[in-house]
């Protein structure tokens, strides 16, 4: 077992935002950091990477979309920790404190772009998980069927995918509330911003440093915050749903 009782892990921490994400919590984090990756040579490459600078992460493979491998994680974490102070993503593990989901500011530009009867759904404070996939499943069908601007989506299968990953932490923090209160564990979802990464190329203004300030100010929420919680966040700040 650790000599740390504290734990913060991110997933696909390899590169991008993940991995200045892990850089910061590195530096901040008073306790063990693990940086997961799904090919474990990138992992222990950008581990290694972060030690050059003087830092300590440890290392993990995860695959999330891999029942197996965060089975994996979830007995290492349980066997070194007892279970997890801070996430950041989603693994689908126990933890104790402060879940941070990396969503983006494309969600909520996405939802006004919905029609009303899709807005007022996923608005919802009682959605549920399966009928939230149920609306997903009917955008890839109406997608496919090239009917999903007629029947009220917007054009933009990314902005949609990333409603779902703010209203999903939505669900889950209204259940944390319900069900764990006692734990004071927060739960948010948050956006980066446009940040410089493989994907969105070198025009973006933010820098990978930059864009981890939200998500590192979530995960280190003192001990006695009661908020946010179930919010949307950004540049530290939480925007209306």
């Amino acid at each position: 077992m650790s000599s740390c009782s504290r734990v913060a892990l991110v997933t696909g921490a390899n590169k991008g935002i993940g991995f200045a994400i892990t850089r910061e919590l590195c530096r901040k984090f008073s306790g063990d950091v693990v940086l997961t990756a799904r090919d474990e040579d990138r992992g222990k490459a950008a581990v290694q990477q972060l030690q050059a600078e003087g830092l300590s992460p440890r290392f993990h493979q995860l695959d999330i979309d891999d029942l197996q491998s965060i089975r994996a994680l979830r007995d290492f974490l349980l066997k070194e920790y007892g279970g997890l102070d801070v996430l950041i993503n989603n693994a689908g593990i126990a933890f104790k404190s402060r879940v941070v989901n990396v969503s983006s500011m494309e969600s909520l530009r996405a939802l006004k772009n919905c029609s009303p009867e899709l807005q007022q759904k996923f608005r919802s404070d009682t959605i549920t998980e399966e009928e939230l996939a149920e609306l997903m499943n009917k955008f890839v069908e109406a997608t496919k069927r090239g009917m999903h601007e007629m029947e009220g989506w917007p054009n933009s299968a990314y902005a949609v995918s990333k409603i779902g990953v703010t209203v999903l932490s939505r669900i889950h923090a209204r259940k944390l509330s319900q069900q764990r209160r006692d734990d004071k564990i927060l739960l948010n979802a948050c956006c980066p911003g446009w940040v410089r990464t493989d994907l969105t190329g070198p025009k973006a203004p933010k820098s990978l440093e930059e864009g981890a300030e939200t998500p590192v100010y979530l995960a280190l929420l003192p001990p006695d915050a009661e908020g946010p919680h179930g919010q949307f966040v950004q540049q530290k700040k939480v925007e209306e749903w």
